[in-house]
């Protein structure tokens, strides 16, 4: 078997359409098959990753053991690991910085809760020192 990388991840949305403007709109996807499946599901990409956006099911129960915990995304350089930070800042969008020895990410949630990262590995010297921890 010769897998090459995550095709897309699924979510469950109090709001597609909410939830797609936020994904595009902060993160920079891009939606993709517009008014395919009567616009159900919606499909975004950023690069070679896909996200499809299902409405929440009626009275389905919260998050279970076995569910995505989190999506992380990769800034290739530090720089833009930094951009990518000022442009959250610039959006409102609060995060939280973790320095995981290996990389550094950042810590934040979508509009319905879901934990998304931004990381990288591309640590240089003094990084450490100019980053919020």
């Amino acid at each position: 078997m010769r897998l090459e990388h995550i095709d897309h991840v699924a979510l469950r949305c109090a709001s597609p359409e909410a939830t797609k403007d936020w994904y595009v709109n902060t993160l920079g996807f891009e939606h993709v098959f517009p008014g395919q499946w009567s616009g159900n599901p919606i499909m975004l990409r950023l690069g070679s990753t896909y996200l499809t956006l299902f409405p929440q099911k009626e009275g389905a129960p919260p998050a279970a053991n076995g569910q995505a915990w989190h999506l992380a995304l990769r800034a290739a350089t530090y720089a833009d690991f930094r951009e990518a930070q000022s442009e959250l800042e610039g959006k409102g969008v609060s995060f939280q910085f973790q320095d995981h020895e290996i990389s550094h990410s950042i810590y934040f949630f979508d509009p319905d809760g879901f934990l998304l990262e931004i990381t990288t590995y591309d640590i240089v010297d003094g990084a450490r020192e100019s980053n919020p921890a």
